[in-house]
């Protein structure tokens, strides 16, 4: 309808009188906007305003003649012009029925746009060092990071998604002190554990399984223990699979799958690290100074200049991280969204002024990022903090298997991930209204119950006249539904899943009162097909919807 109604202004503003100016200079870039208030329209336009200046007219003269260029359309009943000059439209009730049939004939495709293109988007996400179980941090960030990539798939993207991880170094260093401390019966409180090492009882269950030689596989590796407590580096690559392994558990569990799966330390060993570094030095934008080489970060916005390779040797943490995204770069993304904790927001100037300084097309704001707050668990109105097996915090895990996976996912992504978020693991498991959860799902459920007590030929539903459908619950759930494909391609432009949420909460809210105000099987036929028909639209939307989520749609509750 939007395409609709900007193919009638395009065609009516080029018919204005122009005073000689080219009507191919007129600003015809034309937005429609859905008005806040019903009673000013479904649709409003400030083309009137955008063409006041270049044609020196008064907005709501230009307005009037815009509304009389229009060519006629059976799908507006009303035009009329508000406040400066916006031109409100009013569609009938056969535009508005419409969406109905669409809906039908597009299936899950509805709400799905081609914005990308089939260009290569890539998005990294969790990329949790493989040291511990998955916290609800990270959980958050697989949440946000997948509905992202699902959301991006359904605006046209082609996505990678992608886990990014370091198997050396020095929290790799004390996972590995940790284990051989167990190995060889050192408890966390004993003296001569490391100082630094990880206390969780997984580190016991780690060190168990490598006495006893086991072999584990996770998705991107396959190790086997020998078994002997004094070989470090047998016990270093062991952990790393090990908890790799548990990763992916989590990740089955949470309904995530990574298509590939990156290691810091092959930046070192393939040599891309000191390819970047020389091609940096060559850019001349690097210089030594107290036996430190330094990067000239402030000449792309950063505060001060950082540091490249430190005075000991060895380089600082955003280097190798410039290096991957060349990679990245290189492998044709021409779109890179990295979904991290807050914690990650001093890295952003640090990388980009790394990428720019090689002057090689990257753009400017090239990655992108999404960064997410902490998680506050409650429950009985206290705040959870220590999970006995990880020893510290609460884990992915915990949330999955105290309220599902459904719960915890839309839960975790359904505020805006730069906002705090507090997850009530007794709201989430409740059964009520007041679990948004809930209350989606039981929509979807209550209208495959209707369509079950029916049993009608759901094939008969295509061909419905819908024009029985004029009752205020109708016309409101008719224009909920018809905002999907908007709401969808929004919430991709602002990189915001939440979007997604809030609309499907509005949706089930508006089923939920259609329901209580009307009866669905009633004995006049053309009015009880055109309402099968629309809460058969209803369920395709939500069912749509909560696929983007990655929540289930059941159709018994």
């Amino acid at each position: 309808m939007k395409a609709h109604l900007t193919e009638l202004l395009s065609i009516a503003a080029k018919s204005l009188n122009t005073d000689g100016i080219s009507a191919d200079s007129l600003p015809l870039d034309i937005q429609l906007e859905r008005p806040k208030n019903a009673d000013h329209g479904d649709f409003s336009s400030n083309l009137a305003m955008m063409l006041a200046k270049p044609l020196r007219q008064n907005p709501r003269a230009i307005a009037e003649s815009l509304i009389k260029a229009l060519p006629a359309s059976e799908y507006i009943s009303r035009i009329e012009i508000a406040g400066a000059g916006f031109i409100n439209f009013h569609l009938s009730p056969r535009a508005q029925q419409a969406v109905v049939h669409e809906i039908q004939q597009q299936g899950e495709r509805f709400g799905h746009h081609q914005t990308g293109g089939g260009r290569k988007l890539q998005i990294e996400f969790v990329s949790a060092n493989p040291t511990g179980p998955l916290h609800v941090g990270h959980g958050r960030g697989a949440a946000v990071g997948d509905c992202l990539a699902r959301l991006m798939e359904a605006n046209g993207w082609d996505v990678t998604r992608e886990f990014y991880y370091n198997d050396a170094g020095a929290q790799i260093d004390n996972l590995t002190k940790s284990v051989q401390a167990r190995c060889k019966g050192i408890q966390p409180d004993h003296a001569d554990f490391p100082e630094d090492g990880y206390r969780g009882e997984y580190i016991a269950e780690i060190a168990k399984a490598y006495l006893a030689k086991e072999t584990v596989i996770a998705d991107d590796m396959e190790f086997s223990a020998s078994g002997d407590p004094d070989d470090t580096e047998s016990i270093r690559h062991f952990a790393v699979a090990y908890l790799r392994h548990e990763q992916d558990l989590d990740l089955q569990a949470f309904q995530i799958k990574f298509d590939v799966f990156s290691l810091e330390s092959a930046l070192y060993t393939n040599g891309q690290v000191e390819s970047t570094v020389q091609a940096l030095i060559a850019s001349g934008r690097t210089y030594e100074q107290d036996e430190a080489l330094w990067l000239r970060t402030t000449e792309f916005g950063d505060d001060k200049d950082r540091v490249m390779r430190k005075k000991e040797g060895g380089y600082t943490y955003f280097v190798p991280d410039v290096a991957y995204h060349v990679g990245k770069w290189r492998r044709g993304f021409v779109r890179v969204i990295n979904e991290q904790g807050a914690d990650h927001h001093s890295t952003i100037t640090r990388v980009r002024a790394g990428l720019q300084a090689l002057d090689i097309g990257i753009p400017k704001v090239w990655p992108e990022y999404v960064l997410h707050q902490m998680v506050t668990v409650m429950r009985g109105g206290e705040e959870v903090k220590i999970s006995k097996r990880a020893g510290s915090y609460v884990t992915l895990r915990d949330l999955i298997e105290e309220v599902g996976c459904d719960a915890t996912r839309y839960f975790l992504a359904a505020r805006r991930a730069d906002s705090q978020l507090v997850f009530d693991i007794d709201l989430a498991r409740a059964q009520t209204n007041d679990n948004p959860v809930y209350y989606i799902q039981y929509a979807h459920a209550r209208i495959c119950s209707v369509l079950n007590q029916w049993n009608g030929d759901i094939k008969t539903l295509t061909t419905a006249d819908l024009s029985p459908l004029q009752a205020e619950h109708e016309t409101a759930l008719l224009k909920r539904l018809s905002e999907f494909p908007e709401v969808v391609h929004h919430a991709g432009e602002e990189l915001a899943p939440h979007m997604i949420a809030n609309y499907l909460k509005d949706l089930a809210s508006d089923l939920h009162s259609y329901y209580n105000a009307e009866q669905f099987l009633v004995a006049d036929e053309a009015l009880k097909l055109a309402r099968m028909a629309l809460i058969q639209a209803t369920q395709q939307v939500l069912r749509n919807g909560l696929q983007l989520l990655g929540v289930s749609a059941p159709e018994k509750m």
